[in-house]
Formats: structure tokens, C-alpha cells, sequence
């Protein structure tokens, strides 16, 4: 590690940090150290980095905006690369949309919208950024990024470049099946012509939806676990008692009962002991086994 950690320094200068700190970079305020954190700003920097990690036999991780992550407190071992302003940029010519891997997926929305394109109207109020919104197949109010997905770029493990078309994204339900190590730095989307009025009116109805119906002003994660199939996870969560229930300084919120707060300084493992007590009691009362759509990383 030593000896990658000089090479990243003789690269990237200050952009190289060791044991890192991870809480503020993701949306739960919640994460121990990375072992090395590197900013990158472009795919070559980005190439560089993934092929000097391979060849140390170091592993390497993206954090984008953190939205969706529960990082242990203990941190994650190896690279942590996040990506910088050179992965922001969104494009449109005609139908055609590219955007960066680090654009906010809610910016994105915004300014399709305001042109009068059609498909991405669900994103709203969706947190994190685009590549992320990707990984996870992100959705809601019927609609889900796989149908507007035309074409994934992106680096593999060894740092060379790649891009994939949608069927060889894998969506599915709240997940995809990328390459094991690839690293998403930009999505084409193919999208709709609309009415421009239409459109504003639909996702100022999606954004009232949302700020009814779930936590604002308090760090979370989003769902902390999928819905099954023919019903709510958060419908059988609050069947079971759940809604407010406390670990430590996480609790489930008192607003809706599939997100996981963090009341001021949670531990990861308050969240993990929330999520497994959940999936007891909600097996235990009905039967069914609650998916988690959170993902756990790091060092547990």
C-alpha cells in the first residue's frame, strides 16, 4: 500500500488522501476511513488510477454521492475514488442526452424537462448522481432509468475503457449486473419529445409526493429495503412496529417506516442492527424476507 500511495501522490498531489474520513461523503453522514481517497477528474485520470490499484493488488472503490451506502465504521480498505467535476457535464442534442456519472441525477431531471424531453420525469427527487441513479436501477412512481438507457461508459478494474449497451447492463429490479470492478463514468439516455407544461406539472406533482411522504432534513439513505413483490416494504415494516424504533442514535422514521435516519451521530453498526432486527420481525410476522436495497461497504 505504501508504494501505491506514492505513486498516487506523484500523480495526483494533494488530490491523495490516507485514512480518509467517509462520513461526509455520504448522505447518512455515517463512515469510517478510507485507506487511500483520490479525486479524479477525467477518464484518464480515472484509467490511471484503476491500472496502478491492479497492478498493487489493491482493491478500488467508487463513491459517488453516497446515497445509497452504509459504509462500517471500521471504513473500506484499499482505494476509494470519487469522481470530480470532469464527470458533471450534461449534453443534449435532439432526443439524445449524455451525462456525466457525477452529475446529480435531480439536475438532470431539471434541465430534460426544461427542454421538453420526456422520460426521466420519476428522477425527481431522486438523490445522489447519475451513475449511481445507474447502479442501482434507480425508480419510482412507475417509471425506472433502465427503459431510457441507451449506451453505459465506464473503465473496468484494470483501468481500460469500456462501454456497454443496455442489455448488457443486466437491470433488473433496483440492481444491474455490471462487470465486477467497472466503474460507470457517463450515460447515454434516449429520450422522448413531450410537452414542456405537461412535464413541469408532472414532477411538481412527484416532488409533492415525496416531501409528503418522506424524511426531509435529517440524514438518511433513501428505502432501506426493496419492495417484494404485490406489496410495500414499508407497509410491513410499520405492520410489525417498526416505524421509530430505535438503535443508539438510528432509528426508523417516524414519517415513513422504510427509511433509517440518523438522529445526530449513528454508528454504521446502529444502522446494521436496525436492518437485521427489521428482517427478523417482518419474517418472523409474515412470512416474507425483506431484501435490503442499501448496500453495505467496507470493512465489517
Amino acid at each position: 500500500m505504501n508504494q501505491l500511495e506514492q505513486e498516487m501522490k506523484e500523480k495526483f498531489g494533494t488530490r491523495v488522501l490516507a485514512r480518509q474520513p467517509l462520513a461526509s461523503y455520504t448522505s447518512f453522514r455515517i463512515g469510517g476511513p478510507a485507506d487511500l481517497f483520490v479525486q479524479v477528474e477525467n477518464i484518464d485520470e480515472l484509467s490511471a488510477a484503476l491500472s496502478a490499484a491492479d497492478r498493487h493488488g489493491v482493491p478500488a472503490f467508487c463513491l459517488g454521492a453516497g446515497t445509497n451506502l452504509l459504509v462500517s465504521d471500521r471504513g473500506i480498505r484499499g482505494v476509494v475514488l470519487h469522481l470530480g467535476v470532469g464527470f458533471e457535464a450534461i449534453e443534449v442534442e435532439d432526443l439524445h442526452v449524455f451525462s456525466g456519472a457525477a452529475a446529480q441525477f435531480g439536475d438532470l431531471v431539471e434541465k430534460v424537462v426544461a427542454m421538453g424531453l420526456g422520460g426521466l420525469e420519476f428522477g425527481e427527487g431522486i438523490p445522489g448522481t447519475v451513475g449511481g441513479g445507474l447502479v442501482m436501477n434507480a425508480g419510482a412512481f412507475g417509471g425506472e432509468i433502465a427503459r431510457v438507457v441507451r449506451l453505459v461508459h465506464g473503465a473496468e478494474r484494470d483501468g481500460k475503457q469500456r462501454t456497454l449497451t443496455n442489455e448488457e447492463v443486466g437491470f433488473a429490479y433496483r440492481r444491474t449486473k455490471l462487470p465486477p470492478g467497472f466503474i460507470i463514468t457517463g450515460v447515454e439516455f434516449e429520450l422522448q419529445q413531450g410537452d414542456h407544461d405537461t412535464l413541469v406539472s408532472r414532477v411538481a406533482e412527484l416532488r409533492a409526493k415525496r416531501s409528503a411522504r418522506q424524511p426531509r432534513g435529517v440524514p438518511n439513505a433513501g428505502s432501506i429495503f426493496k419492495n417484494p413483490p404485490g406489496t410495500f416494504a414499508g407497509k410491513l415494516l410499520e405492520s410489525c412496529g417498526l416505524k421509530g424504533q430505535r438503535m443508539g442514535q438510528a432509528a426508523f422514521s417516524d414519517q415513513h417506516a422504510n427509511f433509517i435516519v440518523n438522529l445526530g451521530e449513528a454508528q454504521a453498526a446502529d444502522v446494521k442492527a436496525l436492518i437485521e432486527l427489521a428482517r427478523y420481525r417482518v419474517k418472523e410476522s409474515t412470512g416474507v424476507l425483506l431484501e435490503p436495497e442499501v448496500k453495505l461497504v467496507g470493512d465489517w
